[in-house]
């Protein structure tokens, strides 16, 4: 039997007002087809977070999961930079 595979990102938590639900916003860098620049793209996605653990500004790992949602289907995994630890 085959692993399951789960994919991984890292980003910045932007909003965690809602309940068991926190935005993170993940940015890449790609480069311009054409013109060969370095574009910056960004992406928000709604992850789950069961114990209301993030704050806004913390840098946080979440990872693919079932839908718990319409637009929620990826789970917090673990708290990479707490936001009051670096004040």
């Amino acid at each position: 039997m085959t692993q399951q595979i789960t994919r991984q990102k890292t980003g910045l938590v932007i909003s965690s007002s809602r309940d068991k639900t926190i935005t993170v916003l993940i940015e890449r860098k790609v480069k311009h087809a054409l013109y060969k620049k370095i574009l910056r793209r960004s992406t928000k996605l709604q992850a789950h977070d069961e114990g209301n653990e993030c704050a806004d500004g913390d840098v946080v790992i979440i990872e693919e999961s079932k839908p718990f949602s319409k637009t929620k289907s990826w789970n917090l995994v673990s708290i990479e930079k707490n936001r009051n630890i670096e004040k």
